[in-house]
């Protein structure tokens, strides 16, 4: 099984009710094309580093995911480009 680590953040307009369903949904996609997700972690509104579409802050989410093949990194990555909730992502394969 391949490890990875997934964060995203979430635009900081949203209401604390929308930003847990942005961050249920993509965990959705990954457990339905086959990921198993083993450790998640909501890190809370933070300052960005620098401005990314016009938003200074953003919610942070962390998944820890194992997959036997890319297929579910392939559609998180998917959704995360066309979700207008979800400004940024970065997935990162965990060596063992």
């Amino acid at each position: 099984m391949k490890k990875y680590e997934i964060m995203f953040i979430v635009k900081p307009t949203l209401d604390e009710a929308q930003i847990k369903k942005v961050a249920e949904g993509a965990k959705a996609v990954l457990e339905k094309n086959g990921a198993k997700v083993v450790d998640e972690k909501d890190m809370g509104q933070k300052d960005l580093a620098y401005e990314i579409n016009k938003f200074n802050k953003g919610y942070y989410f962390l998944f820890v995911i194992e997959t036997k093949d890319a297929k579910a990194v392939n559609a998180f990555n998917h959704t995360a480009n066309v979700s207008e909730d979800i400004i940024r992502s970065l997935i990162t394969r965990v060596e063992d």
